[in-house]
């Protein structure tokens, strides 16, 4: 094995380079402690897992049956877990065990009216509440999952396909989820990433992983110009549309330029897609069947008929897409009994005519959020598994009056787009900027009490975050009625106009959190003076790239009048402190901050003058003013005092009286204090503490039962293959011949002992007796195995030995000529080491005649006396021998000769002679030098190219070019 290493070792180096050439947007490049990402696409049908890392472009990572994508079902039967096609097969058996469709069951309560629908669909399923959160929990007998561990057990299985593609760890992802998900639903996928050991860079709707897909390859075609794109999805569980725009734009902070895809308007219709169709075309073939008498039972009645038709459901409304008509066949239905029904294209369109009338309602409520009309926008552009069903394809054309654009993956999309996101934000990768701006779908209010002008309490609105807004975005509120301590609230706002009567199926409830200040009386106590003024407490709120909320937080915000004789008394300490208090307060001096802010502090100035409440921005409008003013006044007071002081005066007596006559301004300094504030989420509670550790600990149990039973089942596996292996060998003369009848037959004894074995007592084993039992035979058999070995490796290895052999003969045949005796000019090598190279080689060719021919001797299953590894050895110390004086070569300089002094000149008869030997020196010294013809081992090869170009394999820098 070691000369096979050796002779293909050094032609591995460029498969990478090769996949690395053909990436068409992102190119990689290896990095030192790089660390691959990943991004999920978990549909309620379908999950996809894209993944990236140092030197392999991005790609999609196949699941062990090396498919693409993967079905987001999960089942539990006897204590075990399946996912996927297994799951599924599962499922059809034990329909109650086997968990399909979940994402739009994270952050819903029980009484949720999207959990009322999916119990309709899927009648067969015991789910219960939580008794804390009021969650959806599935029962399956004893055992109880919550709707975050079922999520969080498919992105593990996640994690393994991206580990097994990438030969890496994964701890990082971005995850795709659908626009229209709320705070609850958000801050729910991110608990259940979290339970399978995944850090979230970020939660990407699926309209703009798919858009920023789109995006990026087509750079070169993103100009100054905005250009519109309305992209529409339908996939099994939703639809949704989304307009957004690609434009280049100057970034003012680095004066670079980048493409950015912003979305202007969402609209979507979350019960419209291919689940719904499938559940129709179920419940038809269903009565169908009854209708056929070959049963008193009710097919509605049996869960497992059940999962059979939905199964044909769904093959069936695929088969449709491409086809007028097919037969419907499911064999022992219910009760023994075979189903086959012919169904036509048409018959199926007819079953979901009002669901067509809802097919383009997204689309126009996305234009008219965007304020876009439709003659604007450049394509129309098709993702989602379900946008191939023809009828939706035809009524789309129709309603735009445009062909359709359907140039990208529509099941691989937006998964490629959020691989793209992740290697962006992880660390590690360098990326060809691509900015990304979302859009809100539920605007976001504060809502707190204030006492009217006649002394009644009276609540007051203030919108955060609008619709339509893009995000990630900072926004501040001020309150400067306040005195004493008090609490507001957060919660969603306008949501009659966003959804209409469906705004019941958001996620958790309308209030999102309740924030209570303390210390609000003590802290204006204790800093309100004689020239500090309060400006009002000021909250910051952030809407993340996650599209998920945060109080970032709380400060009183003071205004400080200082004299010059304050700015001499303060001490340095003083100043030191002040600078600090304002880089950690996050003040509006510091520049990210003031242009985030700005925006949000301008609208607030708008609402307060209607309500008499202060913004942030007042004070500084204020000063602002007052500075203008300032600037206006002085002229004219410079101009006043340079009269009274008459025209005659010399300039320095103007001078002096200027600076007499002039006002000085006080100067006004900003100071903050953190107001304590405890926020308290209302729509659902959180999966933390000790809830989380309980879930944690119920996965990792499950995972230890799945390790152990993998561990079982890879022991059982490489203990048959090995017996089944063993009889096959053992009935060729090949492997036969290596060995005595004694040791063939013990093998062949010990495999059928095995084998008996394993079909009667061995069956129920533990994997700790599979592997002992392995070994023991691997201990009968390897002997014979090994000897087959050498006699097959062999020949190859001396086939290498003899090449060394050959190019070290011609090394040494040029090497001769560079010796003191043959060359004095050149005498590199000495005497001595020619005679070791030669007498090397000589030994070497001496001792293989002699092996070989003894080894001829030998019967194949008698005890090998030449083995690959001593042929190896000889060829290594051949090599050193060689390698030895190569280095010497490349090491060697000629000896300088001591330039004479120049001659003077004599005679022009003097001059031609010397020119003549001026001209025999130069060609002398222009002769090449002799080069000497090397060995052909690629070791040395190698070995040469690194010591002549150390930087030939550095890195570049520490990022992968994207």
């Amino acid at each position: 094995m070691g000369t096979r290493h050796w002779l293909h070792v050094h032609g591995h180096g460029t498969g990478r380079l090769l996949l690395a050439a053909l990436a068409v947007v992102a190119t990689f490049a290896a990095v030192a402690n790089g660390a691959a990402v990943m991004s999920v696409d978990l549909g309620s049908e379908w999950m996809k897992v894209g993944v990236v890392s140092p030197g392999v472009p991005m790609e999609i990572a196949l699941n062990k049956e090396s498919k693409r994508k993967t079905p987001s079902t999960i089942a539990f039967r006897n204590g075990e877990r399946v996912f996927g096609e297994d799951a599924q097969t599962l499922g059809v058996r034990f329909p109650a065990n086997s968990y399909g469709y979940l994402i739009d069951l994270l952050g819903k309560t029980i009484d949720n009216p999207m959990v009322d629908l999916y119990r309709k669909r899927f009648p067969y399923y015991d789910i219960v509440e939580d008794p804390v959160r009021r969650t959806v929990v599935f029962r399956t007998g004893e055992e109880q999952f919550t709707i975050e561990e079922l999520i969080a057990q498919l992105l593990h299985v996640a994690k393994g396909y991206a580990e097994d593609s990438t030969g890496q760890i994964i701890t990082e992802c971005v995850l795709i989820v659908p626009g229209f998900f709320g705070q609850a639903e958000r801050t729910a996928l991110v608990s259940a990433a979290r339970l399978a050991n995944l850090k979230v860079l970020q939660l990407i709707n699926d309209y703009t992983a798919v858009a920023l897909n789109y995006g990026i390859f087509r750079r070169k075609e993103i100009n100054e110009t905005a250009q519109y794109f309305l992209f529409y999805d339908m996939g099994a569980y939703k639809t949704s549309a989304a307009v957004v725009s690609y434009q280049l734009v100057k970034d003012k902070a680095t004066r670079e330029t980048h493409p950015v895809v912003q979305v202007l308007g969402v609209g979507y219709d979350r019960t419209l897609g291919g689940l719904e169709m499938q559940v129709r075309l179920r419940d038809y073939l269903g009565k169908e069947f009854n209708k056929m008498g070959k049963t008193k039972t009710d097919v509605f009645s049996n869960p497992r008929a059940m999962a059979k038709l939905f199964k044909e459901a769904g093959r069936l409304k695929n088969v449709l897409s491409a086809n007028t008509e097919h037969y419907a066949q499911i064999e022992g239905l219910l009760d023994e009994q075979d189903f086959r029904l012919l169904v036509s294209r048409e018959q199926f369109e007819g079953l979901c005519k009002d669901l067509y009338d809802r097919v383009t309602a997204p689309l126009d409520k996305a234009l008219a959020a965007s304020g876009l009309a439709l003659d604007v926008v450049n394509q129309v552009v098709l993702f989602g598994g379900n946008t191939r069903v023809p009828k939706v394809q035809d009524i789309l054309r129709t309603h735009i009056g445009q062909e359709l654009a359907k140039n990208l993956n529509a099941d691989e999309a937006a998964c490629m787009g959020a691989v793209y996101r992740a290697a962006d934000l992880a660390t590690g990768f360098k990326v060809k900027k691509f900015i990304t701006k979302d859009a809100v779908l539920f605007p976001i209010q504060v809502v707190f009490d204030r006492e009217g002008d006649s002394g009644a309490m009276r609540q007051v609105r203030r919108m955060l975050f609008g619709a339509m807004n893009s995000y990630p975005q900072k926004k501040v509120i001020t309150f400067n009625k306040h005195t004493d301590d008090f609490e507001f609230g957060v919660q969603y706002a306008e949501l009659e106009s966003v959804l209409g009567s469906e705004s019941g199926t958001l996620g958790g409830s309308v209030e999102l959190a309740r924030v209570q200040l303390s210390e609000v009386a003590k802290k204006l106590k204790a800093s309100v003076a004689e020239n500090v003024e309060s400006k009002g407490i000021k909250a910051h709120f952030m809407l993340d790239d996650s599209g998920i909320f945060s109080l970032a937080n709380v400060e009183l915000v003071l205004e400080k009048t200082v004299t010059k004789e304050d700015e001499d008394d303060e001490s340095t300490f003083q100043k030191i402190g002040n600078t600090i208090s304002k880089l950690f307060s996050g003040d509006s001096t510091d520049k990210p901050s003031e242009t985030v802010s700005e925006g949000a502090e301008k609208d607030e100035d708008e609402s307060t003058a209607k309500d008499s409440t202060d913004a942030e921005g007042q004070a500084k409008d204020e000063s602002s003013k007052e500075g203008d003013a300032t600037k206006k006044e002085q002229p004219s007071e410079s101009k006043e005092n340079a009269t009274a002081d008459g025209a005659d005066a010399s300039k320095k007596t103007e001078e002096s009286a200027e600076a007499k006559n002039v006002t000085v301004k006080p100067k006004i300094v900003t100071l903050k204090e953190t107001i304590p504030s405890k926020v308290e989420l209302t729509y659902v509670v959180p999966l933390q503490g000790e809830l989380f550790e309980a879930s944690a600990k119920r996965l990792s149990a499950l995972e230890e039962v799945d390790k152990a039973k993998k561990r079982r089942e890879t022991a059982l596996n490489a203990l048959e293959s090995f017996v089944i292996d063993a009889q096959v060998k053992l009935d060729e003369q090949e492997y036969a011949s290596c060995g005595t009848p004694e040791e063939i037959a013990s093998i062949r004894a010990r495999c059928s002992e095995i084998s008996e074995w394993l079909y009667e007592d061995g069956s129920d084993a533990d994997a700790e007796t599979y592997e002992t039992k392995l070994e023991e035979l691997r201990a009968v058999a390897n002997e014979v195995y090994a000897r087959h070995w050498e006699h097959q490796e062999r020949p190859e290895a001396l086939t290498a030995l003899k090449q060394m052999i050959n190019g070290s003969e011609a090394f040494l045949h040029n090497a001769r000529n560079l010796t003191k005796d043959v060359n004095p000019e050149k005498d590199v090598f000495t005497p001595v080491e020619i005679e070791t190279l030669e007498k090397a080689i000589r030994s070497t060719i001496e001792w293989r005649d002699t092996e070989v021919a003894e080894q001829k001797k030998l019967a194949r299953n008698a005890p090998v006396r030449l083995t690959v590894k001593d042929i190896t050895d000889h060829m290594a110390t051949l090599d050193r021998e060689v390698k030895y004086l190569v280095n010497k070569l490349k090491l060697w300089r000629p000896k300088v000769k001591p330039t004479p002094p120049p001659k003077p000149e004599k005679t022009n008869e003097k001059e031609g002679e010397k020119e003549s030997s001026s001209k025999e020196e130069q060609k002398e010294d222009e002769k090449p030098e002799e080069t000497l013809e090397q060995t052909p081992d690629k070791d040395s090869e190698d070995a040469k190219v690194e010591e002549i170009d150390p930087t030939a394999t550095e890195k570049d820098g520490d990022h992968t070019e994207l």
